[in-house]
């Protein structure tokens, strides 16, 4: 129950109540910050339902022989290559930004130029990890386009 009189209910205030204004995107200007956040959150997705190819190949590898040719069939088609080429540079952007938040838990790396730095480093990892590993799988011969 209210303390207020029921006359109180029908008058205005006199001072409107301010309160903060969300922040969008149009107001906000990009850098790169911004753009790790948004990454380590897609990349996290992305790890997620990538868990689903890893459980589809356990399965496939439980239903036997047939069903796993079929499972490598797919999974060494270019749309598959593709699909676990992002995900290996998911999980790579994913350890990196993991990485970067685990030093800014710490204290450390929190001031603007420090935090793009570390922001633009978990990037550049992510993208020279994909590249070496892929090109270590094409240069064992055991992957193929």
């Amino acid at each position: 129950m209210s303390n207020a009189s029921a006359g109180a209910a029908g008058k205005t205030r006199k001072k409107p109540i301010v309160r903060p204004m969300s922040p969008h995107l149009q107001v906000w200007r990009w850098h790169v910050t911004m753009l790790g956040s948004i990454l380590h959150r897609a990349s996290g997705v992305a790890l997620y339902v990538g868990a689903f190819a890893i459980v589809g190949w356990l399965a496939a590898l439980a239903a036997g022989p047939a069903v796993y040719a079929q499972f490598l069939v797919c999974a060494s088609s270019p749309l598959g290559l593709l699909i676990w080429f992002g995900l290996s540079a998911a999980a790579f952007y994913h350890l990196a930004s993991g990485l970067r938040h685990l030093l800014w838990d710490t204290g450390a790396g929190l001031s603007p130029k420090t935090a793009s730095t570390l922001s633009t480093l978990s990037i550049w990892f992510a993208v020279i990890a994909t590249v070496a590993f892929w090109a270590a799988l094409f240069a064992s011969g055991k992957v193929v386009l």
